[in-house]
């Protein structure tokens, strides 16, 4: 990819400030970024963002992370903790459509950066702000990791199996969830700026509110019915059959048969006609009180057969099922390829692969542009040509250590 836009993107034009380091905040970041948007990445002389030595790290010692969630950003290193830093962060808040920050809340205003200093010289401002638990409530000053706000927001309580210790995903998934609630906000914030042009607002994100927004039908299940939510191993509460099943070759799949036409095709596939006509499984009700032995016959049969094989006789009856792909499996599958899901990038002169990010539109399509660059790649371009540093003002910045 190039430093190019090759073709019309939803949010060109708008000028990003991403000021957050890590997940939430630079994901939302880079959302906008592979819209269109200028993201002006903000970050701390030396080392950079932390995310550039997290994880699995190339041979120059780099994280392969950072080449994917840093893509279409310009860095720029300004130290936020000396007064110089500020200032010139100050400048390019005031000429930006959108802010983001995911300090800790009162870390912003204690640098002079807080949403009402901002107001007063760029009143149009979209101020972002992620944190574990938002800038109000009694938690408001607790740090708020994804893990910690997983569990607070209701996530890890019904993620596990019965009688088992709660389980976390290998995946910082508040942090995500919580980024994708910041760009939906960013977006919203940004409808209502066309009617009102000086209406900048600020949208508070908290990382437990993103997990506890998916929660899906828990919370009037307790309130109407005093009903919990309870961790349910492979299997989804109150709808049968969808499992995962082990197979003949060691490999799992996934079926999920829960409507009642679905559920005749699958049991018929499964060469069970009897349970396909039985009235007790008529339904989602009857299907629900007979989960165990449902789920028992599904199981004998697909242990009887190669994942394959499963997946091709549900295919052919038209039953949802799928494998449990790992990442090889994704990137040789031809269904992510058709998709265009693995974008290439160039990274010191060799092709690197990473995720696309959706959604597709069908006129004004996002892209990759270029890779997370090198730290303080865009100083010079950012400081002096857009704020009007001389290359010795630069210099001198860079002997103080302000960038």
């Amino acid at each position: 990819m190039t430093d190019t836009k090759p073709h019309p993107r939803p949010l060109d034009g708008v000028k990003v400030l991403e000021l957050g380091q890590l997940i939430a905040g630079p994901f939302a970041g880079c959302i906008l970024a592979y819209f269109g948007a200028e993201v002006i990445k903000v970050e701390p002389p030396g080392k950079g963002d932390p995310l550039r030595l997290w994880r699995v790290l190339d041979e120059n010692g780099t994280s392969w992370w950072w080449r994917s969630l840093g893509r279409n950003k310009k860095s720029v290193t300004l130290d936020l903790r000396e007064s110089e830093g500020r200032k010139l962060a100050r400048r390019l808040a005031d000429e930006a459509d959108v802010l983001i920050e995911n300090f800790r809340p009162g870390t912003m205003e204690k640098w002079g950066l807080g949403p009402d200093e901002l107001k007063a010289s760029n009143p149009g401002l979209v101020y972002v702000r992620i944190s574990g638990y938002g800038q109000s409530g009694p938690y408001a000053s607790r740090p708020g990791f994804a893990s910690v706000c997983e569990g607070v927001g209701g996530f890890r309580y019904i993620n596990g199996f019965p009688g088992g210790p709660p389980v976390r995903p290998n995946l910082s998934l508040g942090d995500t969830l919580a980024g994708l609630h910041a760009a939906l906000g960013v977006l919203l914030a940004l409808i209502q700026r066309y009617h009102a042009p000086d209406g900048g607002q600020v949208v508070d994100v908290a990382i437990y509110e993103a997990v506890f927004n998916i929660l899906e039908a828990v919370v009037p299940e307790y309130d109407g019915a005093g009903v919990v939510r309870e961790p349910s191993g492979s299997t989804l509460t109150g709808i049968v059959p969808t499992n995962t099943y082990l197979c003949r070759d060691g490999k799992y799949v996934v079926i999920g048969g829960n409507a009642d036409s679905i559920f005749q095709r699958l049991m018929r596939a499964a060469g069970r006609p009897d349970m396909a006509e039985d009235d007790r499984f008529a339904n989602n009700t009857g299907r629900v009180a007979h989960e165990r032995e449902i789920d028992e016959a599904i199981s004998v049969w697909t242990k009887t057969l190669d994942a394959s094989a499963v997946l091709d006789k549900l295919a052919a009856a038209a039953v949802p099922a799928g494998p449990i792909y790992n990442v090889g499996d994704m990137m040789r599958d031809p269904q992510f390829q058709a998709r265009g899901l693995f974008e290439t990038v160039q990274v010191n002169g060799k092709p690197l692969k990473v995720p696309a990010i959706v959604p597709m539109l069908s006129e004004t399509p996002g892209a990759t542009d270029w890779p997370g660059p090198e730290i303080g790649a865009h100083n010079e371009e950012i400081l002096c040509g857009r704020l009007g540093l001389s290359q010795s003002e630069l210099k001198q910045l860079r002997n103080k250590r302000i960038i």
